[in-house]
């Protein structure tokens, strides 16, 4: 009986001390594995996409770029921020099948010249303040796709329709993003917009794309006529000013032709004149001869004393001096 005793009081203080060991490597590996979490929780490390915003009680310590950090377990506190550049659309709806479907409450617009049209927008944008983006607002997204909203109708109202559909489209994306971008920085929501930019402006209605077509068309009309009428009056004013030019020098030289003949004519006179001075007579007889021989080409000029009874012509002495002559 006492050996019986014995023996179980050995086994009972064996289990006692097994316990103690078990116990005692559970309290090591529960050590172990707290360590192990605290320095799995303590390290953090941040990509080049993110920045990361380290708090402390609520309080913002500081930002951290890309890198492997240490931070203090159960005190400090990092929220990490995608900086990475994002788009959404504006005026459309992305169904589940990829489909773009026109947004009515948002993608309708009114024009300066009272027209509706339908316009759609793509806009591309960052976090450039990760403090500012997330301890500034709730929805800062949301708050700048109404920012968007907001300044996408103030710019269309500013032009009218066939410019929204047209022409205009690069500088109303250059004004949208200006008044986004102080908008966005005014309210301090740490976003950023990138580009903005018209994906597709038409009228509403299938009978007003009809017009537009139409009108667009007559445009273009317009100016290839008005490019003819240019291209014809470029072609047509060089002829012209040559003709003017010519009719001009022509003239200039008929103007100097007669200015030189009225002198001469004047100086003729003069001459004639100043010899009419010194011989009255001579001068008239001659002058009356040189009028008759101009005035009568083929008249016969007889010479006599007047007391010869027989008139011979001049004519025939000079044919017959010639032909005996000749002869």
């Amino acid at each position: 009986m006492l050996k019986g005793k014995n023996f179980k009081e050995e086994i009972q203080n064996g289990a006692s001390d097994f316990g103690k060991k078990a116990g005692k490597f559970a309290g090591i590996a529960l050590a172990v594995a707290i360590a192990l979490l605290l320095a799995m929780t303590s390290v953090y490390s941040v990509t080049e996409q993110q920045q990361a915003v380290v708090t402390m009680f609520g309080k913002v310590q500081e930002v951290k770029n890309a890198g492997m950090y240490f931070r203090i377990p159960f005190i400090q506190r990092v929220r990490k921020v995608d900086t990475t550049t994002h788009g959404t659309g504006l005026g459309y709806i992305v169904t589940n099948d990829g489909q773009n479907i026109t947004d009515e409450a948002n993608g309708i617009m009114i024009t300066s010249d009272f027209n509706l049209v339908n316009i759609d927008f793509y806009m591309e944008y960052k976090v450039s303040d990760p403090v500012a983006y997330l301890y500034n607002s709730n929805d800062p997204e949301e708050i700048m796709v109404n920012m968007a909203r907001a300044a996408i109708r103030s710019t269309v109202i500013n032009y009218p329709v066939d410019e929204v559909i047209t022409t205009g489209k690069s500088q109303i994306q250059a004004d949208v993003k200006e008044k986004l971008s102080k908008s966005l920085s005014d309210n301090n929501i740490g976003l950023q917009v990138v580009n903005i930019t018209v994906q597709d402006a038409e009228p509403p209605t299938k009978e007003i794309v009809a017009a537009f077509k139409a009108v667009e068309t007559a445009k273009q009309s317009k100016d290839t006529a008005i490019n003819n009428a240019n291209q014809y009056k470029n072609e047509q004013i060089p002829a012209a000013e040559a003709e003017a030019d010519r009719i001009t020098q022509q003239a200039e030289a008929t103007k100097q032709a007669r200015i030189a003949e009225a002198e001469g004519q004047a100086e003729r006179f003069n001459k004639m004149y100043e010899e009419y001075q010194k011989y009255p007579l001579i001068t008239k007889r001659r002058l009356f001869y040189e009028t008759m021989e101009e005035l009568l080409p083929e008249m016969k000029v007889i010479i006599t004393d007047g007391n010869t009874q027989e008139l011979l012509p001049i004519e025939s002495f000079s044919q017959g001096g010639t032909n005996n002559e000749e002869s």
